[in-house]
């Protein structure tokens, strides 16, 4: 049930994706075409899941655990 309001591709250095709260927004790394299907997946819940916990704590690791169980 989460929506973004608009995302982009773009050169990162040190990140393979980063997601604007306020703006609904995430941004994914050039690279990332050059990973798997399941690294791409991945991080696209990873950042959508900051949309509803804004740290790597613990209701974070179980809304990722949930979402992608395996």
């Amino acid at each position: 049930g989460v929506k973004i309001n608009d995302w982009q591709i773009k050169r990162m250095k040190t990140r393979w994706g980063t997601c604007s709260i306020k703006a609904k927004r995430i941004w994914l790394n050039l690279e990332l075409a050059k990973k798997s299907l399941n690294c791409i997946k991945y991080l696209i819940v990873h950042e959508l899941t900051h949309l509803l916990e804004r740290g790597h704590n613990a209701k974070f690791k179980a809304y990722m655990d949930r979402f992608l169980p395996d």
